[in-house]
């Protein structure tokens, strides 16, 4: 069974791996996953998890010295990833193994490369994709289709897995499902900016 510690506020649609550690202050929205082996303390200060985010396999959150770790919605912390100290914005992909450190602040709709490490302080403006070491804004997009479908398939698999099954993903009724999300998420995107 997880480490849950008590002063986690863990909202009752959120699904935690058994595997998972959770200490200090942390808040953990409605619809988000955490995922196996997720390490996440918060000593001082606070760590949020947005609603629908998921925190992937090994990744490790931790506050910073005089920064909370503040993560939106529809989010995906993917595999390995370190989050320390930071602010991300809603519908934010973090690529494996990327590092956030204190007092970076990443806009929303933002894809942050796997393997880039975003030295301290660094502002990464909304609908950005960076990569590199340190990390640099290579492109302007908005990725919010993306990053909300990653985020849908991590949601349902939650739901899965809180049933046992490790199959989610496979066959033609799931595949019909994403293009569905995948139609609804460009409407709505188009939508909010009035095409």
């Amino acid at each position: 069974m997880a480490f849950i510690g008590p002063d986690v506020s863990l909202h009752p649609t959120a699904y935690v791996h058994e595997s998972a550690y959770l200490y200090g202050k942390i808040t953990v929205h409605e619809g988000a996953s955490i995922w196996i082996n997720v390490a996440a303390r918060a000593e001082s200060r606070e760590i949020v998890i947005g609603a629908y985010t998921n925190i992937q396999d090994f990744a490790m959150l931790h506050i910073g010295e005089r920064t909370p770790t503040i993560i939106g919605s529809h989010c995906s912390i993917t595999h390995h990833c370190t989050i320390h100290g930071c602010t991300i914005g809603d519908n934010c992909l973090i690529g494996i193994n990327a590092t956030i450190m204190d007092g970076c602040v990443i806009g929303d709709n933002c894809i942050i490369a796997g393997h880039a490490f975003l030295k301290e302080g660094t502002v990464i403006p909304p609908n950005s994709i960076v990569m590199g070491s340190p990390g640099k804004v290579t492109r302007t997009q908005n990725n919010y289709v993306r990053n909300r479908l990653n985020a849908f398939l991590y949601y349902k698999n939650a739901l899965a897995y809180a049933e046992q099954n490790y199959r989610a993903w496979e066959g033609p009724a799931f595949s019909a499902q994403m293009m569905r999300e995948v139609e609804r998420l460009q409407a709505e995107l188009d939508a909010i900016a009035g095409t």
